[in-house]
Formats: C-alpha cells, sequence, structure tokens
C-alpha cells in the first residue's frame, strides 16, 4: 500500500478538521439557544433542516462521485480525463445552485406553514443563497479529495465554521439587543452560513490553483491536452449513473431530519399542545441533534478518506488490498465511535445542564445519542458499498431505511411522543446498516470481531454503568457549588472514566487481542500496546 493510500493519514485530517468545526457549531448553538425563545430556535432548525436536505440534492452527489471518478482515473494513468470530468462538475454546480436557490426562496414559506410554524420563512430565506456557494465548493473539496488532497477540505472547513459562527453569532447579537422578534434573530443567524460559504469558497480557490500549478510543474496533462476529449454529454451520462444512487444514499442524516422537523409539530400538537410542541421541536434540532452529532464524526471522516482507497483498490481488482481496508473500516468506526456514545449517552442530563438554558429535554438527548452507534456503521458501510460498485444497492436500502423511519414515526408517535420518533429514528439507521452489512460480506468476507461481540456488549453494559453511576453522584454537587460548575465537573469525571476504562476493558476481555494489533492504525497501536500485557501469555485470537 503507498503512502499516499493510507486512509488513516486523510482520516486524522478529516476527523480533526469535523472536531473542530463540531466544536464551533456547538459553540454557536449554544448561545443562540439562549436568546432565540421557543418560535426562534424552531425556526432555526426547519431552516437547517431544509437547508441541509436540498444541499445534496443541488449537488447531485458529485462530490462523492467525483473523488471516485477522479481517483480511478489516476489510478489507471489518465489524469487529463479526471479534469474533463472536474470542468463538467463544476458547469453542473455552478447551474443546480442558482436552480436551487431560487427553489428554496420561493418554496419557503410554504414549507414553513405546512410545518406549522409560519414564522420559520424568514429563516430559510436567508439560507437560500448559500445553495449559490455550497455546490461548487462541494465539487471543489470532492475533486481534491479524489487526488487524497484531505488538507484543503479540512481547512476551508474550519475557515467556513469560524467565519459562519463569528458572523452567525454577531449579526444574532445585534438584533437580540435590537429586540427584534425570535425568528429575525434566527434568520440573521443562519444567514452566517452564507458568509462562512464565501470564506470556505476562497480557500478551495487558493488549494485549487496551487494543485494546478504543482499539475503543471510535474508535467500532468491537462484536460485541454487530451486529444480525445470526453464529450460532456457522456460525462455527465457517467456522472448521473453513478451520482443519482450515491446522493439518495447520502441523505439519510438529512432525510431524518427534515422528517421529524416537518411531522414534529403535527403529530404531537394534539397530544402536548402546539407551543410545547415547538419548544420540543427547538430541543430536537438545537440540542439533541446537536450533541448527537459528534460521536459520527470519526465516521464522516472515515467514510470521506475510505472511499477513493476503496474505489482505487476495486479498479485495481486488488482483493487483498480491499479486504484489509473493508475490514480495518468497519472494526474501527465501531471501537472509535462507542466511548463517545456512552460517555455523552450517561453523562446527557450534566451536558445539558452545562450548555443549555434549561435541563429539560435530557432523556431526548441521550436515547438520540445512544442510536448514533448504528448512524456510524451506516455511514462507514454506505462508503464501502458505493467504493466496490453496489451504489444501487446503497441507494435501495437507504430507501428501505427512510421509509421505516417515517412509518414508525407516525405509528410510534401517538405511543410515545417523541421518544416514539426517536426509536424510529434509531431503527432507521440500525435497518440500513444490517442490509449493507449482509450485501458487503457477499462481496468482500469480512468479520467485525467474530466471536468477540460478547465480551464488547459486556464492555458497554459496564462503562453504561459506571458513567450513569458517576452521573448521578456528581449531579448532587448542584447543593454545594453553581450549577454549571457541577455539571462541568460532572462530565470531565464521566468522560475520564469511561474514555480511561474503555480500552482496558477491550483488552481484558480480549475483545482487541495482541496478534491483530499491527492491523490497527498507528495512534491505537500506541494506546493499546502497554495494554497488552493484561492479556498474559494467554490463547491468541483471530484478527477478526
Amino acid at each position: 500500500m503507498s503512502k499516499k493510500e493510507s486512509f488513516v493519514k486523510g482520516t486524522l485530517i478529516l476527523a480533526g478538521a469535523a472536531l473542530i468545526a463540531r466544536l464551533l457549531g456547538l459553540f454557536q448553538r449554544v448561545p443562540l439557544e439562549h436568546i432565540l425563545g421557543d418560535v426562534g430556535n424552531a425556526s432555526y432548525v426547519l431552516a437547517n433542516g431544509i437547508y441541509f436536505m436540498l444541499l445534496p440534492l443541488a449537488t447531485a452527489g458529485l462530490p462523492s462521485t467525483l473523488s471516485r471518478m477522479v481517483s480511478e482515473r489516476h489510478a489507471l494513468d489518465r489524469p487529463a480525463e479526471s479534469e474533463r470530468v472536474y470542468q463538467a462538475a463544476l458547469w453542473f454546480a455552478a447551474v443546480m445552485g442558482m436552480i436551487m436557490s431560487l427553489f428554496l426562496y420561493i418554496a419557503a414559506p410554504y414549507y414553513a406553514a405546512a410545518s406549522r410554524v409560519p414564522e420559520a420563512a424568514i429563516a430559510i430565506r436567508s439560507l437560500s443563497p448559500a445553495l449559490l456557494i455550497f455546490p461548487l465548493i462541494a465539487i471543489m473539496r470532492g475533486y481534491l479529495q479524489g487526488r487524497n488532497i484531505m488538507i484543503a477540505g479540512g481547512i476551508s472547513q474550519v475557515i467556513e465554521q469560524i467565519v459562519r459562527v463569528g458572523s452567525g453569532i454577531s449579526l444574532a447579537f445585534v438584533l437580540y439587543h435590537m429586540n427584534a422578534k425570535g425568528e429575525e434573530i434566527a434568520a440573521a443567524a443562519t444567514f452566517g452560513a452564507v458568509l462562512g460559504g464565501v470564506a470556505a469558497f476562497i480557500v478551495m480557490l487558493y488549494f485549487n490553483a496551487k494543485t494546478k500549478r504543482q499539475d503543471r510543474a510535474d508535467g500532468l496533462p491537462q484536460a485541454k491536452d487530451d486529444p480525445n476529449r470526453l464529450p460532456f454529454s457522456k460525462i455527465y451520462m457517467e456522472i448521473f449513473k453513478l451520482s443519482i444512487p450515491i446522493v439518495l444514499s447520502s441523505l439519510t442524516v438529512p432525510a431524518v431530519n427534515f422528517i421529524d422537523g416537518s411531522i414534529l409539530k403535527p403529530l404531537l400538537s394534539q397530544q402536548i399542545g402546539a407551543d410545547q410542541a415547538t419548544y420540543i421541536l427547538g430541543i430536537l434540532g438545537n440540542r439533541a441533534q446537536m450533541i448527537a452529532g459528534i460521536p459520527p464524526i470519526l465516521a464522516i471522516a472515515l467514510s470521506t478518506s475510505l472511499l477513493p482507497i476503496i474505489s482505487a483498490a476495486f479498479a485495481r481488482k486488488d482483493e487483498e488490498h480491499l479486504h484489509r481496508q473493508v475490514s480495518l473500516a468497519m472494526r474501527v468506526s465501531v471501537l472509535t465511535g462507542m466511548p463517545m456514545v456512552i460517555a455523552l449517552t450517561t453523562a446527557a442530563y450534566s451536558v445539558n445542564g452545562l450548555l443549555f438554558s434549561t435541563r429539560d429535554g435530557s432523556s431526548i438527548i441521550a436515547l438520540l445519542t445512544f442510536g448514533t452507534i448504528f448512524q456510524i456503521t451506516m455511514m462507514i458501510s454506505n462508503s464501502i458499498l458505493i467504493g466496490i460498485n453496489k451504489v444501487n444497492l446503497s441507494m435501495v436500502h437507504v430507501g428501505i431505511g427512510v421509509t421505516v423511519k417515517f412509518v414508525l414515526s407516525l405509528l410510534l408517535a401517538p405511543l410515545w411522543g417523541i421518544y416514539g420518533i426517536i426509536l424510529a429514528t434509531i431503527l432507521c439507521f440500525l435497518t440500513i446498516t444490517l442490509l449493507n452489512v449482509r450485501t458487503m460480506k457477499k462481496i468482500v468476507p469480512f468479520s467485525i470481531m467474530g466471536n468477540r461481540w460478547t465480551g464488547f456488549l459486556v464492555t458497554i453494559v459496564v462503562l453504561s454503568g459506571v458513567g450513569y453511576g458517576l452521573n448521578q453522584a456528581g449531579i448532587n454537587l448542584v447543593s454545594v457549588m453553581p450549577d454549571r460548575l457541577a455539571f462541568f465537573i460532572t462530565c470531565c469525571i464521566v468522560g475520564v472514566a469511561v474514555v480511561a476504562l474503555y480500552p482496558v476493558l477491550l483488552v481484558v476481555l480480549r475483545v482487541v487481542r495482541r496478534d491483530e494489533l499491527a492491523t490497527y492504525p498507528a495512534p491505537l497501536r500506541k494506546l493499546l500496546a502497554p495494554l497488552m500485557r493484561l492479556q498474559g501469555g494467554g490463547q491468541p485470537g483471530e484478527g477478526r
């Protein structure tokens, strides 16, 4: 495996950038949650929900498709053809961006009214200019990721969030001090995404120009140098054949959030009243979804950096490399995602009390965060299926999962309210994961942990008990110190205990074994190697 093909390095770059971006996003959501009010919070949730639903449609799945097509063509030594594909993708993104931006602006009041939060129209409309910019940014990121230049997407993501958060909070607080309505403050906050997009676009233009200069210095042929240039019509046929299933596959989380924002108030208003339903919508979108978005950060980075590696190995028919990457990706995603899920789930009450204006909705945060382990496995397995030319099956599985989500939400909401809606989300992710894994095993034989699931489940149960017990003990500190300080200390204690005990239990219960250590990324090897003495001279296990 060449150094350039090491997805671990790319994963670390993207994971670091995604973590910074997520923390900055949290930094934005926390003060906004305090000043927006119930209607403002609901407006903010609806605006972001429909925006993130339309954004993949505006790019038509081109970033992942482009990453794959560029990676394959460079692997087959056809760089000029990859440049031609890039040109075609940019033109498509520019046109689709204009169409989607106009559509969002016109549709805003109708969607807001249908969701029974008509005040959200102004916040939705303030986001519409972002759809002019982000399709182009997404195409540039996809192209450079296909070239294994992960740093460009990472830096642009961080810069985008810094500008987005800084400008969004500044504009929101200006209107807040002018005594503006909650929905108007939400519109100002969402407009920060437009300014963040402009900043990210400038960064991507810089990296794009830098890459072109390097290509010329290396003597790589450009699209104009290819005597047999592919016509755009042929490129678009290939792109859409791949991208339509990809975009539908990538819509799972945005579709789930869009469904929740659209149906929550109509479903729950009769049970708990319209005002309380608006309040719950704000909790779900601005608290629970934000916290639950933290554990999948590594999975997002893994799936993004994994796709060009899987595609290149599949194009070369390098079955050994393909098997190794698939097994490693699935195993690492499960093992690295779980401690964050456990810590945030068990400490949900303290996290909620630390960050937000009230402690309401802690159980909503806990349940949604718990379900993200299935979101992680879904995202990784989706990316693998796309890389091994099974994108149509990935699309079908997502369609089945989203249908399960919608139907179960309608059935379970009357029984369990918001918890029924969240349970439907968890079952959606689990359904897609099981369908994906079944398909993958028919093509690329692999095993995540073989017969070690019992030890892994014991680890989860023990750590959940430890985390919950420490959280329950820690929250009693509110009687002797300021509430937020008590919650901060409790969050730290729970986080440190879970993260410290997790690798120890994995080794003691032989979930991770000595003979397979060499297959793990270097950071995990360094963490686990000193603990291997806890296994003594026991039986070596299969690295499955």
